[in-house]
């Protein structure tokens, strides 16, 4: 599992080396814990959602180191775009990629879980600890905003 869990932090962190530290420090958390779990016919969940919530935890790090780094230099964090963009197929991913990475961390998570994993609504429920009814909001929202966007202009995904 560790690839397809690694590919979800990365969707939500957006940074390999720190997606890949994500799984491992989660399987090494898991790991240290075994003998304590309740029912380890459910790993794999507590495992994503280990993982989703430590994708948070280096977001929120990543965004207090940024914000101390602009005031000491004042300068503007630039944001930099992967994916040679002169291929038509790596600028469609960039833009679709470009427009998950716009969208509320919620909602992000949720597609990420859904569309990624291919998980139920149960399960991305009990992974991000929401209703399930929740989930379906986040879904609904989530992939409109990305899709009309791409929809009105598929070269500008801005």
């Amino acid at each position: 599992h560790w690839r397809s869990l690694v590919r979800l932090s990365l969707l939500l962190v957006h940074d390999t080396g720190t997606a890949e530290e994500v799984v491992q420090d989660a399987f090494v958390a898991m790991h240290g814990r075994w003998s304590r779990l309740r029912e380890p016919d459910k790993a794999l969940a507590y495992l994503r959602q280990a993982v989703v919530n430590r994708s948070r935890s280096a977001l929120r790090h990543r965004a207090v180191v940024d914000r101390h780094a602009r005031r000491e230099r004042g300068l503007a964090v630039a944001h930099e775009h992967g994916a040679d963009q002169s291929v038509e197929a790596g600028a469609r991913r960039e833009a679709v990629l470009d427009a998950l990475r716009r969208l509320p961390t919620r909602q992000r998570e949720v597609l990420a879980l859904r569309y990624y994993l291919d998980l139920s609504e149960a399960e991305i429920a009990a992974t991000l600890g929401i209703s399930a009814g929740a989930v379906k909001s986040h879904a609904s929202r989530g992939a409109a905003t990305p899709r009309t966007r791409l929809a009105t202009d598929p070269e500008d995904p801005r």
